[in-house]
């Protein structure tokens, strides 16, 4: 059936093209070559009637001629659409690539509380048209305070010098008093608006450009070169590690090079000084004033691309990737409202406000402890006054493992505290005690709790449980002593339970054993498997080992001990409580 529907139109369309024509594929083919069939449709046809097969004249009748135009018809069509397909995915790519600028029809950029904001409150879009020049940069000044700024002295600065270049303030809310920007100039807020596209309140829809640049509150621009020569800068860097390049501020609090080594499986960033280079420094942070050139794609690739405070967000992501940038000796912006604030009280609300959002940033980052240069801390967990970091532990697996995650410092260093209290307390009690099951694991590995753990066990003579003042008389309840810690007997078995606070859980648990027949024993038992006898020559004598900081004492050969009671090669090979629900990965360590 297929040969005779090829063979109908193989021979309608000859008669169209040339009706009188003695055809061949040969003489077809001629047609062709001596330019007389020349449209792209024609040539696809040509395709078509090789496929099906050899060339014959016959008679083309009413029919076939139908049914011929109507196939050309749809070639054609075909054609068309797919060219018009491919325009405009060729558009798109453009676009993408910051090559030229666009702006958003105004419908979609409406008033409210989300979208660009022109001057007057006027919704807009970024740039600034009638321009010849293409820009490549966007100006963006992200951080500043409603109550005091100068985002419109800035914006006028760098249009002054560079009108060509869009300029972008960005808000997280409408802000009150509201700015007063010149031509050229946008707000843009971030907080949606129930009335708006997803489009109107995220930056990256409004950034056409190939680079952003990062300005901070009160700086102007005084040499218009000066955007040019970071952008050479930072292409002549190519596709190597570095991918930002900074330019100081020339202010009492100048720009700093800092390496900075983000570890989230311990939740940690550290801060430490570095090295200036004779051509510039390159870095992984910057501390102080300073105007940061970024390439937009780069930008738009980060988790956060404008958290607050600024510098914090970008750099610990940055860092986590593995970027780095770079910091010129030259060029130097100015900046002539330094101070930024006209007084005391607003220097106090601007601080303040600054302390929080870091906290709130740290927090959504899942980083609790910054450890900053000069041997300075700054903590972002939990407390005595707070719960800890995590919820009630099952199958003996607490969920930051389920995370990639180990213990998190602020409950680490509750444990060592609640330790270091507790086993003072014992010593000057006369209570005899031991380092039990995991925490000697952990003394032995590593002279402190094991990084992923979430308790502290410690063994005690039941003899010497009337010794201790605060142990003695917990059968008729719970006691909150002076310094905060509640002591209390464990509602899950025969055992002693020491809590960091009461509104923080975090504990040592203190497990009574007494000797029968030269064995270390218990009424009760719980269902871990260390939880067994042993004997009491373990403990005779008991000798101190280093822990957490401190001295404690241990059994008097711990690694037969560790193998009595989890099974041989316990200390050498390392895991996690519960494999069979979370396994460590040991090529990480």
């Amino acid at each position: 059936m297929h040969d005779v529907i090829g063979c109908c139109l193989q021979n309608s369309l000859k008669k169209l093209l040339h009706p009188k024509k003695a055809w061949s594929e040969l003489s077809f083919l001629e047609y062709y070559t001596n330019g007389d069939l020349k449209t792209t449709e024609l040539k696809t046809i040509i395709l078509l009637l090789r496929q099906t097969g050899t060339l014959v004249a016959m008679r083309i009748s009413f029919c076939q001629g139908l049914l011929t135009g109507a196939i050309v018809l749809n070639l054609l069509i075909l054609y068309y659409v797919s060219r018009a397909q491919q325009q405009m995915m060729e558009k798109r790519k453009e676009l993408g690539r910051g090559t030229r600028r666009a702006s958003l029809p105004a419908s979609g950029l409406g008033g409210g509380l989300g979208g660009l904001i022109g001057p007057g409150g006027e919704p807009g879009a970024v740039g600034v048209e009638g321009h010849s020049r293409v820009p490549r940069v966007t100006v963006l000044l992200r951080e500043f305070e409603n109550f005091e700024n100068y985002v419109g002295d800035v914006a006028n600065s760098f249009l002054r010098q560079r009108p060509e270049l869009p300029f972008l303030a960005v808000a997280d809310t409408f802000p009150y008093p509201p700015l007063v920007l010149p031509d050229g100039a946008r707000l843009l807020v971030l907080s949606p608006s129930p009335d708006q596209p997803p489009q109107a309140h995220r930056p990256e829809f409004h950034i056409q450009t190939e680079f952003v640049l990062l300005v901070p509150d009160g700086v102007e621009l005084e040499q218009p070169r000066a955007i040019e020569r970071l952008i050479k800068e930072l292409e002549g860097e190519g596709g190597g590690p570095v991918r930002l390049v900074a330019a100081p501020v020339l202010v009492r609090s100048a720009a700093q090079c800092l390496h900075l080594r983000v570890n989230l499986r311990e939740w940690t960033a550290t801060y430490s000084p570095a090295a200036s280079g004779s051509s510039g420094s390159v870095c992984t942070a910057l501390q102080g004033d300073a105007v940061v050139l970024i390439r937009t794609e780069d930008l738009f690739n980060l988790s956060v691309p404008l958290g607050r405070p600024l510098f914090s967000s970008l750099f610990v992501q940055t860092a986590l990737r593995g970027w780095k940038v770079k910091l010129l000796e030259s060029p130097c912006f100015s900046a002539t409202h330094r101070p930024l604030f006209s007084s005391a009280h607003n220097q106090w609300k601007a601080d303040t406000r600054q302390k929080e959002a870091t906290g709130k940033l740290m927090r959504s980052f899942g980083l609790k402890r910054l450890l900053l240069p000069e041997a300075k801390e700054q903590w972002y967990g939990c407390s005595k006054e707070t719960p800890r970091c995590f919820g009630t532990v099952q199958d003996d697996t607490p969920d930051y493992l389920y995370l990639d995650r180990w213990t998190p410092p602020c409950c680490l260093r509750a444990l060592r505290e609640t330790t270091k209290y507790v086993i003072n307390i014992l010593e000057s009690s006369g209570v005899r005690y031991w380092l039990e099951g995991g925490t000697l694991l952990g003394a032995v590995r590593h002279q402190d709790i094991i990084p992923w753990d979430y308790d502290v066990d410690l063994g005690i003579y039941l003899e010497d449980v009337p010794n201790c003042d605060h142990l003695k008389n917990l059968d008729s309840g719970s006691l909150v002593d002076a310094n905060g810690y509640v002591w209390e007997r464990a509602v899950e078995g025969d055992f002693y339970r020491v809590q960091y606070s009461e509104a923080n859980h975090l504990h040592v648990d203190l497990w009574p054993f007494y000797p029968r027949n030269g064995i270390m024993t218990k009424d009760t038992w719980t269902e871990h498997k260390q939880d067994v006898e042993f004997p009491e020559h373990f403990l005779q004598p008991l000798v101190p080992m280093p822990f957490a900081g401190i001295s404690a004492y241990g059994p008097n050969n711990h690694h037969a001990f560790l193998e009595l009671k989890f099974g041989e090669g316990v200390i050498e090979n390392p895991q996690y409580p519960n494999p069979a629900k979370k396994r460590l990965d040991r090529s990480k360590l």
